[in-house]
């Protein structure tokens, strides 16, 4: 049987190129600035993050795995007619699927049944039930490592909007040339993301410790899984799973012990790094910082790309490993 999970703290790093992964609908679906263009900086809800677990998750077990425990009811689901499926609908439809569709108590069925549920929680209400969960890992903002800018650009769809008839003497009707497109992006970007674990929250939504690792994986490959233009090339650098002895027990804020090689007045000059090969990580002041609370920590885990330079060295009690 799966232990339950401990509290802890995780710190995820990754890059982007060519693309926007979080865009702003309030600003031209610009990237969001939370800080303001002086500071320059961008950042990614937690609820992008979120989706990547949760369609890494629903596309590796999407039966919901041998033992019937990790669908994922935040999702899109269609039925036959392509009617787009409501809250009551999906989680009946998820149910029926686990084989806990006859059970009295549906949060409990839930979240044995539905990993993010577990994992972020649930807000769930119709008529036969009614319940708010909150969820034992909390995500941060993702914010980028350095300042940036954004450029707008511009091009055209070759196909034609509409439908061109030619009549004789060569001439044609409709539309002849491609739809113009616009759109924001930036050339590279590395942000880091910290999150938290409250066993106690935990408990109460049956989170275990396969359930932990089924997360990271998530963050990991789910970066690497997830595929669409405006997005850009995604790339996961750095993950660590921080985790305590006491559960009420926390370091905190791990995203300020690490920061980036060159510093910001390069990043503000005319030619700023535009690739991974440009940057270094510096985990010394995170380095430091573990080893003054080595005694508060029960494992330590490490998830580096052989791609990204590291300078400083994490305590030898931080065990790397990687997914097959």
């Amino acid at each position: 049987m799966n232990k339950p999970a401990n509290s802890g703290e995780i710190l995820f790093v990754k890059s982007v190129k060519d693309g926007i992964p979080n865009r702003d609908p309030l600003r031209d679906s610009d990237a969001r600035r939370i800080f303001g263009e002086d500071d320059g900086r961008i950042s990614l809800s937690d609820v992008s993050i979120k989706r990547d677990v949760r369609d890494y998750v629903l596309d590796r077990y999407p039966d919901g795995g041998s033992d019937k425990s990790n669908f994922v009811f935040v999702r899109k689901e269609r039925t036959d007619g392509n009617k787009l499926l409501g809250r009551e609908k999906l989680a009946t439809t998820l149910l029926e699927r686990a084989g806990r569709d006859k059970d009295d108590d549906v949060q409990t069925a839930l979240m044995a049944s539905a990993f993010d549920t577990r994992i972020f929680g649930a807000v769930f209400s119709v008529k036969k039930a009614s319940f708010n969960q909150c969820g034992p890992v909390q995500f941060g903002w993702a914010h980028s490592l350095h300042p940036v800018e954004t450029k707008y650009v511009q091009g055209t769809v070759v196909m034609p909007s509409k439908d061109i008839e030619v009549k004789e003497g060569g001439e044609s009707e409709g539309a002849t040339q491609g739809t113009i497109w616009t759109s924001y992006t930036l050339p590279f970007a590395v942000f880091v993301m910290p999150a938290i674990i409250n066993a106690s929250i935990a408990k109460a939504t049956l989170m275990t410790s396969a359930d932990r690792d089924l997360l990271l994986e998530g963050l990991w490959k789910g970066t690497l899984h997830r595929q669409a233009r405006g997005r850009g090339m995604q790339q996961p650098l750095f993950l660590l799973d921080v985790q305590y002895k006491d559960d009420f027990y926390r370091i905190g804020y791990l995203e300020e012990l690490v920061s980036i090689l060159p510093e910001r007045n390069v990043w503000l000059g005319s030619k700023p790094p535009a690739s991974l090969s440009d940057v270094t990580l510096n985990v010394e002041n995170l380095a430091k910082v573990l080893a003054e609370h080595k005694s508060q920590i029960a494992t330590c885990r490490l998830w580096a790309s052989s791609q990204l330079k590291i300078q400083g060295k994490l305590p030898d009690f931080v065990l790397q490993e990687s997914w097959s």
